[in-house]
């Protein structure tokens, strides 16, 4: 795949080749400017590439593609609506079962995601992970294959986001869905994913990939402490290091 932006011909991807497993976990680091964004806005058909094809299952990516869920950094949730309806917002626009249909569906996803009790709760009631959660079953609740999330815990306290990284772990263990997941944070790549990929600058595309051969299921404090852990870490500090040590160069 290659891309670049038309209007300063500067090149982003050249020669980028990626390619996710049915039911893995991916995570993506990398430093502002590396193409984080434009990789999800390609992945998810609302940019298309100069050269190359992205697909799912054989079939070519556009935008609101079936098999596709979006997390983003922002909930973005509609205001004057309840918790239950703005998850419910996406299967009423696919037309997706009857409105009874729709509400059975957007209260399983609402629980799924530890909210079944909030469901009449508007988000301005809703603490910040409460928010995400709803996005998060918002994008569930369409049952796609790829769920594509950027930075979707970025703004969120610690702990918060510590507890997030769980549900979505357990989410993601029931359910199976292939997972693309943008972040700036090492640790939370390495307890979430199978496998982190680094972007180097642009056109560089990926830098390194590491396997994270850590056992599953996984919990914060077993994981973390485990030898191979730190180790992991190292290595991608040093990858980020090195990116970080090249785009010095360049400027």
């Amino acid at each position: 795949m290659g891309f670049y932006y038309p209007e300063s011909r500067r090149s982003i991807f050249e020669r980028f080749s990626l390619e996710a497993r049915p039911g893995e976990f991916v995570a993506v680091l990398g430093p502002s400017g590396c193409g984080k964004s434009t990789l999800l806005n390609l992945l998810s058909g609302f940019l298309r590439p100069q050269a190359g094809h992205i697909t799912i299952d054989g079939a070519s990516v556009v935008p609101e593609h079936p098999a596709l869920g979006y997390v983003f950094q922002s909930p973005n949730l509609f205001p004057w609506l309840s918790a239950l309806e703005n998850v419910r917002f996406g299967l009423r626009m696919n037309r997706k079962g009857s409105l009874q249909e729709q509400k059975a569906v957007a209260l399983h996803f609402l629980r799924l995601v530890g909210l079944g009790e909030h469901a009449d709760e508007p988000p301005h009631r809703l603490s910040g992970g409460q928010r995400q959660r709803v996005a998060l079953a918002r994008s569930l609740a369409l049952e796609p294959r790829l769920l594509l999330m950027d930075e979707p815990f970025a703004a969120l306290d610690a702990m918060t986001r510590s507890s997030l990284n769980d549900e979505l772990l357990r989410i993601w263990s029931s359910l199976g869905q292939t997972v693309l997941f943008i972040t700036h944070d090492i640790d939370e790549a390495i307890y979430l994913a199978d496998r982190v990929l680094v972007l180097g600058l642009p056109p560089t595309g990926i830098t390194a990939e590491v396997t994270i051969d850590l056992p599953r299921p996984r919990d914060q404090r077993g994981t973390r402490a485990n030898p191979l852990f730190a180790q992991l870490r190292e290595r991608l500090a040093e990858q980020i290091a090195a990116v970080m040590i090249s785009n010095q160069r360049v400027t």
